[in-house]
Order: structure tokens, then C-alpha cells, then sequence
């Protein structure tokens, strides 16, 4: 599952360092908090692998 904009990416990668233990929980804000419970680190992985070349900063609606 690709990322869809270079915001969901860095979340992404955000909230694999917390899980890794790189970086504390208590970090994390919003989207990244909420990728981290719901998502298995190679989903993570995966997610924040994505090329962002040519990837909008943020997707738009619908």
C-alpha cells in the first residue's frame, strides 16, 4: 500500500521509529499516534518506503 502524499509518508515513518523504540510515543501527534496502533511495522515499512517524488504534499479530498 503506496503512499498517497509525502504528509502520509512522514507520518508514516514516524510512527515506525515509535515503534522501533526510536523515538518515544508521547511524540507523536494525530495521524502518526493513530498509524502506529493500528498498523504491523512492515506495514509501516511499506507506507513510509514509498517514493515521494512527484507525490502532493497533502492528498485532496474524495
Amino acid at each position: 500500500m503506496p503512499a498517497k502524499s509525502a504528509a502520509q509518508q512522514r507520518a508514516a515513518g514516524a510512527a515506525l521509529g515509535a515503534k522501533r523504540g526510536e523515538q518515544p510515543t508521547s511524540k507523536l501527534k494525530g495521524t502518526s499516534r493513530d498509524t502506529k496502533r493500528s498498523m504491523t511495522e512492515v506495514q509501516l515499512e511499506e507506507l513510509a518506503a514509498t517514493p515521494r517524488k512527484g507525490k502532493p504534499e497533502h492528498k485532496s479530498g474524495a
